[in-house]
C-alpha cells in the first residue's frame, strides 16, 4: 500500500483522539464560563454561546459516527456490532443530557443546576470516549473509509 494511503488509514484513529480532545477542551471552557462569576446578562450570553457551541459539536460528532463511521466498522468487523450498539446507546443518553442542559440554559437556570447538568454530561462523555478509544482505535488504524473527517467525526 502506498505511504499516502497508509497515512490516511492511520489518521482515522488520530482524528478520533483529536476530536475527543477538542470536545473535552470545549467542555472545560463551558464549565469555566459558568464558574467565572461574571454577573448578570453578560454571563448568561457567554454561557449560552459556550453551551450552544459545545452541545452542537458533541451532537454533530455522535451523529456523524452513527451515520458514517459505525456502519463502516460494522461492515468490516461484524464482531464489533455489540460494542457499536453500546456506543450508540451512549450517544442517545448524551443527546438526552444535552437537551436538558440546553433547556436549563434557555430558562436561565441557577449556576448550581447548570453545573449539575455539566457534571452528568462530563461523566458519561468521558466514560464513553475512553470505552470508544479502547474498543475502536486499533480498528480505525486499518479502516478504509473514503470520507472527510469532518463529515464522519463532526465539524470541529
Amino acid at each position: 500500500m502506498p505511504e499516502r494511503e497508509t497515512t490516511r488509514l492511520v489518521a482515522w484513529s488520530q482524528e478520533l483522539r483529536q476530536v475527543h480532545r477538542r470536545l473535552r477542551d470545549a467542555l472545560s471552557v463551558t464549565r469555566a464560563s459558568l464558574s467565572d462569576g461574571t454577573p448578570g446578562e453578560a454571563a448568561t450570553r457567554e454561557l449560552l454561546l459556550y453551551c450552544h457551541g459545545f452541545c452542537t459539536a458533541l451532537d454533530s460528532h455522535h451523529r456523524g459516527e452513527d451515520r458514517s463511521l459505525f456502519p463502516a466498522i460494522a461492515a468490516a468487523h461484524p464482531e464489533l456490532r455489540p460494542v457499536l450498539r453500546s456506543l450508540e446507546q451512549d450517544h442517545s443518553m448524551i443527546a438526552h443530557l444535552l437537551g436538558g442542559l440546553r433547556a436549563a440554559v434557555d430558562r436561565a437556570a441557577p449556576p448550581e443546576e447548570l453545573d449539575g447538568h455539566l457534571d452528568g454530561i462530563a461523566a458519561i462523555m468521558e466514560s464513553h470516549f475512553r470505552y470508544e478509544e479502547r474498543q475502536l482505535l486499533t480498528v480505525l488504524e486499518t479502516l478504509e473509509l473514503a470520507a472527510e473527517p469532518s463529515e464522519v467525526l463532526g465539524p470541529l
